[in-house]
């Protein structure tokens, strides 16, 4: 028996799709009504006169447009875009691309498995009036992350990893195969091994396990992991690191300007045991100062292209965290060869300059040195000579202190930006455990190191920045930093004003003149520590990059970072840059200094976010038995779900949910950073102060939930 031929039906957003399909995967193609209607099969009338008032509409919208009457061709680039992930924590997607002006919409039934940061090429869809563009991930270009941090819950049959991070939004299935000795409740790297096309969430297995949570070993390496950070060097790292030669030959010093009879320290943190700059200090016969910034020449051991070089360019920096350094380099070179230890010969890459009295400079000298350190002082050891007078080669820190002064003062008066915020440390017993908050300033001491590295930085990238050959600059790592976008500074205005504060904004001069005189006013008031975090988020990122514009913050035409390469990459790739050039090599490939400058920014930010999430976890773990005491604070942040608060004695974070306000329904005000009750009009502002009372302490999450008690 013969079954009669299903007559195919359209709605009119399906049909709208899949015309505009046709059209963007053949752009150079034009089509008619009556060519869409037979690729469809479509042979009803008003489906056909349907198809004709689309081809209009997708014209109106300027989707199409109409090349002779009644032919369409396509209008936009293409019908696919390549982009990047944005994914929101309600589970659809932005698509971060160039080849469009407009957002793409992703909805997440539409997301095919993309997940956060990855590349992808999306569809477009018929875009609607007034709308955005909406589309369909249909091909995944390149998957940032793969492995995942996460807690293992396992049952009779099955196992499942639920992430840490709030941009992955589904759990990991783990076979019972794939489990590997882990346990119920474990903190554990799971690594995606399958993900079928239908299946909801992906398949993986487990390739670490990092302890249970609430363990600081286990939390600190899940804050590693989840960041894609190294918990650890591999074994062929440390065996390479092992056979560099140690012992410095005749012939190497016979290279290099000798500076071992020359007043020569360090200044460095009381716990740090990675010496990476000394500073020199000689009277010369006219009366002036010559003075060396001698930094470690870790470029003289670590030869590129090795596994040590390739290793420490991957991780690109050494990372701060709470409890420990991750260090970009093995410890045998950050701790041994490379470390400027006191009374061993060292070798360094070098800028020496004369300097008079009043810290102008006359001459600059840039090569490769070797020198003794005399002394190795903590900065606490060093301020006490400052401010004492008295001690171990007070006479050469003083006279360093006073042109460091002077060099501090210049800067500031050309429009550099002093802000210091105080940073939060933790004084910690042998398990990890916080037993105090404690915040670390910068004192002269602390300065004095500053400026000369600054002046170094600066004079190095002047050095190679300024000198053309053939009216071409050679390619060059700069460290550069854009003055601050328009929104944001008229953003900062309008929060200061409530304060009763204003900065000036015509001219970058003016900006940072202002933004110092608001911050030397607010020091030591209650809304000091808001105010400085505002002024820091007003401003651009500093970064990397062969181009230079400059540095805003520090008011520097010409800057880069030459003075810490036993923790940072990029001042490794500047000391081959600028030794390659001062022996009049040809300049380096452009492109490829691009891509490292890209790779050292990102991976600089990864950190910045580690070292962020430990400080919080640490937080969070100190107020743990602090459940149900009161304290001040001030608002740091309002959105749309609740009012963030720092307490004031000890700058821990936490959140009043506004389910929690219960005396009213309050509505977000986002353009004044407030919220406000409809019915009564109580309002909470960026910069209140509050008192609250400790609610909960999940360290899971690391989250600290607050409850109101009154607005001050």
């Amino acid at each position: 028996m013969s079954k009669s031929k299903k007559k195919k039906s359209f709605n009119k957003r399906t049909l709208s799709n899949k015309i505009l399909g046709i059209f963007s995967n053949n752009p150079t193609k034009s089509y008619n009504y009556k060519q869409i209607a037979q690729k469809f099969e479509i042979k009803d009338i008003a489906t056909k006169q349907l198809i004709t008032t689309i081809l209009y509409e997708f014209v109106e919208y300027e989707n199409l447009i109409e090349v002779y009457k009644g032919k369409f061709k396509f209008k936009s680039k293409g019908g696919f875009v390549t982009g990047t992930v944005d994914l929101t924590s309600k589970g659809y997607a932005h698509i971060i691309t160039d080849d469009i002006e407009n957002i793409v919409y992703v909805s997440k039934s539409n997301l095919n498995h993309a997940l956060h940061n990855d590349k992808v090429k999306v569809y477009l869809y018929a875009k609607r009036k007034s709308r955005h563009f909406e589309g369909e991930v249909v091909e995944i270009i390149e998957r940032t992350k793969s492995s995942f941090v996460g807690t293992l819950e396992i049952t009779r049959n099955f196992a499942f990893l639920v992430p840490s991070s709030k941009t992955m939004p589904v759990d990991i299935f783990i076979p019972q195969k794939n489990l590997n000795k882990a346990e119920n409740g474990q903190k554990v790297i799971a690594k995606i091994i399958d993900w079928p096309k239908r299946a909801k969430n992906p398949v993986g297995e487990i390739v670490e396990i990092l302890g249970y949570p609430g363990e600081n070993e286990a939390e600190i390496h899940a804050i590693l992991a989840e960041f894609d950070l190294p918990l650890r060097f591999p074994d062929n790292i440390f065996k390479a690191a092992d056979k560099i030669e140690e012992n410095i030959s005749k012939k190497e010093i016979a290279k290099r300007r000798d500076f071992r009879k020359i007043t020569t320290f360090t200044i460095d943190p009381e716990d740090a045991k990675d010496f990476d700059d000394a500073i020199s200090i000689e009277k010369i016969n006219n009366g002036n100062w010559e003075i060396g910034i001698h930094i470690a020449d870790v470029t003289h051991y670590i030869n590129q292209e090795t596994v040590v070089d390739k290793e420490a360019y991957k991780r690109a920096t050494s990372i701060y965290l709470v409890d420990r350094v991750v260090p970009m380099l093995p410890e045998r070179l950050s701790n041994n060869l490379c470390s400027l230890r006191a009374n061993e010969d060292k070798l360094c890459f070098s800028a020496v300059f004369e300097i008079d009295k009043f810290a102008n400079i006359h001459n600059e000298w840039f090569g490769k040195t070797i020198i003794n350190s005399d002394r190795r002082f903590t900065y606490n050891e060093a301020q006490k000579v400052i401010e004492t007078k008295t001690g171990e080669l007070n006479k050469e820190i003083l006279i360093l202190n006073d042109i460091a002064i002077k060099l501090r003062q210049r800067r500031f008066e050309n429009g550099a930006i002093n802000i210091e915020s105080s940073e939060v440390k933790f004084k910690l017993d042998e398990l990890g455990k916080p037993v105090d908050v404690f915040f670390k300033e910068s004192k002269e001491a602390n300065h004095l190191v500053e400026e000369f590295m600054l002046l170094a930085n600066k004079k190095v990238a002047e050095f190679i920045g300024k000198s053309k050959t053939n009216k071409k600059t050679k390619t060059f790592v700069y460290r550069i930093h854009d003055k601050p976008p328009q929104e944001k500074l008229f953003t900062f205005n309008n929060f200061i004003k409530r304060f009763g504060h204003k900065i000036q904004t015509k001219s970058n001069k003016s900006i940072s003149g202002s933004i110092n005189s608001l911050l030397k006013k607010v020091r030591g008031s209650n809304e000091q520590s808001i105010i400085e975090t505002m002024a820091i988020r007003s401003m651009a990122k500093a970064e990397y990059s062969v181009k230079n514009i400059g540095h805003y913050g520090l008011s520097f035409d010409y800057y880069t970072h030459f003075t810490s390469p036993i923790r940072r990459y990029p001042d490794m790739m500047v000391h081959r840059l600028l030794e390659r050039y001062l022996d009049n090599g040809k300049s380096v490939n452009n492109e490829k200094y691009i891509k490292m400058c890209k790779h050292s920014s990102e991976m600089e930010q990864k950190a910045e976010k580690a070292e962020r999430a430990s400080i919080k976890y640490k937080q969070v773990e100190f107020m743990q038995d602090k459940i149900g005491k009161v304290f001040e604070g001030i608002i740091s942040g309002v959105t749309e779900w609740g009012i963030f608060v720092e307490i004031i004695e000890n700058k821990c974070e936490g959140m009043i949910h506004l389910r929690e306000l219960g005396d009213d329904f309050y509505i977000y005000d986002e353009d004044n950073k407030r919220i406000f009750g409809q019915r009564t009009n109580n309002q909470y502002v960026l910069g209140d102060k509050v008192r609250i009372i400790v609610a909960s302490a999940n360290l899971a999450k690391k989250q600290l939930d607050f409850k109101l008690v009154n607005k001050l």
